[in-house]
């Protein structure tokens, strides 16, 4: 009976093996987020303090970076808490895993209806991530009056 335990347990940490390799990708994926999060809020800092003192063109434009750079927080938020909610709803499908091989339970279907939920979370995350750097491709293109094309 004993070795039939340690077998089964074998077998559920192989089986969780992927949702484990799954959260290192998440992990990764907060990383770069919360750095793209970082970089945005200190430039949004900058154009502040450079703002009360722009004047014409000069204020419009602070203006119009200000307004991207407050959709794009809004953005990488909404990014962060769809991979933080991919990552707990993985953590949930070990975690289910474990539950379920120790309990004898079968709630395969909640298993995989957990792990499909997060797999949509994390699809989302990477959605607003790349509208994110859409967005932030928008920033950086250099204005036609400064190429001084002839």
């Amino acid at each position: 009976m004993q070795a039939n335990t340690v077998s089964t347990i074998a077998q559920t940490i192989q089986l969780s093996l992927s949702p484990v390799f799954m959260l290192a990708g998440i992990s990764g994926l907060l990383n770069v987020l919360a750095g793209r999060l970082s970089r945005v809020v200190d430039r949004a800092r900058q154009l502040e303090a450079l703002h009360p003192r722009s004047t014409g063109p000069e204020h419009d434009r602070h203006v119009w970076e200000l307004r991207l750079l407050d959709r794009r927080i809004s953005v990488i938020n909404a990014a962060l808490f769809l991979a933080v909610s991919s990552a707990v709803m993985t953590c949930l499908v070990v975690a289910l895993l474990f539950v379920a091989e120790l309990a004898n339970l079968k709630f395969g279907t909640g298993v995989a209806l957990a792990f499909i939920l997060a797999m949509a979370f994390l699809i989302a995350s990477l959605v607003a991530f790349m509208v994110e750097v859409r967005m932030s491709l928008r920033a950086v293109h250099i204005r036609a009056e400064l190429l001084e094309h002839r």
